[in-house]
């Protein structure tokens, strides 16, 4: 295999090169170089080729060689698409270790790594940006492209390889790609709408002391707008910018107030995105010193990698794991390598995202399948060129293409969100992260304060090193636990429907402190099995051979494992007894008994099925941070270290 921007050949040569398809093919296809193209091929780039009678794909040049395929007779490659190679080297021995070790096709790895953007096909719709740039310069054929989309808003590139009358499309496609004139259709709409907040600071001129002083005394005769400056002038000590809900608050002086400074331009306003996941990054200091422990851990790490690549930080929560983290990661930057810092979910862990990227700025990118297929192709192109010295993401961040990789950090590595399950390759990112590190000569910390069974095997049999911390940062208490028996409970007869008395007790009172409750249920759904009271008929899945589970607000029995679903039961269909009994209770039955409890109060439900849409878990999580509903009941998925500051309760 051979990496260059360009190959060399004789003259005349005849060439062939096998190529890596978007598709799910057990081996690669061969093609044809014509002549023209011997000096721009190269591994690693991308070119246009024709599979089956009619389709055409954008392939990856694995392998160039001079041997034909002796089964069929090799079609010529239409184009070549990059002036440099997309994907390295150490990217195909990656892929290949994926589909040896979790028996998956090449095209699946590929469908899986590279964005949209960077793999066309002759399906893929283009559409015209509705602003376009002010000076644009196109070309006769992008002139035309351009002159159809006007008419009918989206065209597919087949539709543009029968309008130009050839097959070479895809440099004119790309080209009007990069000139932010076209972009990729993506069939998914944006519900979730980012919490925007207003920020003020002073207009530069009244940083002159003279001004600043004349301007006092214009504001005398308007007292509240004259608060309102104040309140800037003491808040703004340490930033430019002051959110205009802090100084309305320490100013007293109301919403008019502020419109008549920005009004006579003594204030300039700025709306920026903020995080709706608690606010632990105000406090997160930029310039910080490792505490004892954390220094101790800081050098067992160290002392670990000379002679283990992987080391299991095993961190009591709120021990300061991602202080250390910073610090290894300014380490492997001094040494001019890059990072990857791998989040189980994205969209649940802003604050460390704001906390990485307040400290890197810059030279951080984040990775995930919330951005849209522009930014990702762009991210991809600042990874390759080394632009990005940290790369935050979640599990397909693995497949960015990484030039001189120095640190892996898997955070929360326990979690099953690393697990791919559907569509293949169905990989494990904590595991695949491990190979990628060796490829690179680089090396992995394995974060958790509940590490998995595995890693910790591993780490307890000198496999991984182990280095754990186990004080909280600050000398912070853990919070006070309660265990209380539903046995002893239902024998005293103190049981309120599924609720002890300590539990009713204890959200009596957080809520008349208007404090906020979380409450756990590990089954989505109402009843976990319905059966028959007369024969014990208990109604299965036809697939899995286990219990359905009854869904109230679909009125269905589903199953949690395949996703087989049918009709709930009236009649027994063993002996056509009408006495079916619900039993066990899922987080449906838990928020239908605690209407009935607290009927005044807000209650919402965070599982699976309702969050179904894109962004429906973004939005129930940023509704019960901004205090919209006061009890939050839900499954695993409210155990992914969220923070809110106004919860008193877990249950």
């Amino acid at each position: 295999m051979q990496f260059a921007h360009t190959i060399d050949f004789a003259e005349r040569e005849t060439f062939f090169v096998e190529v890596v398809l978007p598709l799910s093919l057990a081996i690669n296809y061969t093609y044809r170089v014509p002549f023209e193209l011997n000096d721009r091929i190269a591994v690693g780039k991308r070119v246009v080729v024709q599979f089956g009678k009619h389709k055409i794909y954008t392939a990856l040049v694995k392998s160039i060689g001079k041997q034909p395929p002796e089964l069929y007779e090799a079609k010529y490659i239409i184009d070549v698409v990059d002036d440099f190679p997309v994907i390295t080297e150490k990217q195909f021995q990656f892929w290949d270790w994926i589909t040896s070790y979790y028996l998956a096709n090449e095209g699946d790895v590929m469908a899986a790594a590279l964005p949209t953007g960077l793999k066309l096909a002759s399906e893929t719709i283009l559409v015209l940006r509705d602003e376009l740039p002010t000076e644009l310069t196109l070309t006769e054929k992008e002139s035309l492209i351009i002159d159809v989309l006007h008419k009918q808003q989206r065209i597919s590139i087949d539709n543009v390889i029968e309008l130009l009358g050839q097959k070479t499309v895809y440099p004119i496609i790309n080209s009007l790609i990069d000139k932010e004139v076209i972009y990729i259709a993506e069939e998914v709409i944006e519900k979730y709408k980012p919490l925007l907040k207003t920020f003020l600071k002073l207009n530069p001129f009244y940083k002159e002391e003279e001004n600043l002083k004349e301007l006092f005394s214009v504001l005398e005769r308007a007292p509240k707008q004259l608060d309102a400056l104040l309140a800037y002038l003491k808040l703004s000590k340490n930033d430019v910018f002051v959110s205009k809900q802090q100084i309305l608050e320490e100013s007293g002086s109301g919403q008019a107030a502020i419109k008549s400074l920005v009004d006579k331009t003594i204030f300039e306003q700025e709306k920026r995105q903020i995080s709706r996941l608690g606010n632990a990054e105000d406090e997160f200091e930029v310039n910080f010193e490792l505490s004892k422990a954390q220094q101790t851990a800081f050098t067992e790490i160290e002392n670990e990698f000379k002679e283990k690549d992987v080391v299991l930080l095993h961190g009591v929560t709120a021990s300061g794991k991602t202080q250390l983290y910073i610090k290894l990661i300014e380490k492997a930057i001094e040494e001019g390598g890059q990072v990857l810092f791998l989040l189980p979910e994205i969209a649940l862990t802003t604050q460390i995202v704001h906390r990485i990227k307040r400290y890197f700025g810059d030279k951080i990118g984040v990775y995930h399948s919330k951005f849209n297929d522009n930014e990702r192709v762009e991210i991809w192109s600042r990874v390759l060129n080394g632009t990005y010295k940290v790369v935050l993401g979640a599990r397909s961040a693995v497949f960015l293409p990484f030039t001189d990789l120095k640190l892996i950090v898997v955070d929360e590595e326990h979690e099953s969100s690393y697990k791919q399950h559907d569509p293949a390759p169905r990989y494990q990112a904590r595991d695949a992260s491990i190979v990628l590190a060796h490829l690179h000569n680089a090396k992995v910390v394995l974060g958790s304060a509940t590490p998995s069974l595995e890693s910790y095997y591993n780490a307890k049999t000198n496999k991984y090193g182990l280095v754990e911390l186990n004080e909280r940062f600050g000398g912070v208490e853990l919070p006070l636990q309660q265990v209380v028996s539903i046995a002893e409970e239902t024998k005293r007869k103190k049981m309120s429907s599924y609720f002890t008395s300590v539990l009713l007790d204890d959200m009596t009172t957080a809520l008349e402190n208007n404090e906020q409750i979380i409450l756990f249920q590990n089954r989505r759904g109402y009843a976990t099995i319905l059966i028959c009271a007369t024969c014990g008929y208990a109604p299965k899945c036809v697939n899995c051979d286990v219990s359905l589970t009854f869904h109230k607000t679909s009125g269905k029995l589903h199953c949690h494992y395949c996703g087989y679903h049918q009709s709930s039961l009236n009649i027994c269909p063993a002996c056509g007894s009408v006495h079916i009994e619900q039993k066990g209770f899922g987080t449906e039955r838990i928020e239908e008994e605690l209407s009935l409890l607290f009927p005044d109060v807000s209650i919402a439900r965070l599982d699976l099925d309702s969050t179904r849409t894109k962004n429906g878990m973004q939005q129930i999580i940023a509704d019960f941070q901004d205090k919209k509903n006061q009890i939050l009941i839900g499954t695993q998925m409210v155990a992914k270290g969220l923070d809110f500051d106004n919860v008193s309760l877990i249950g």
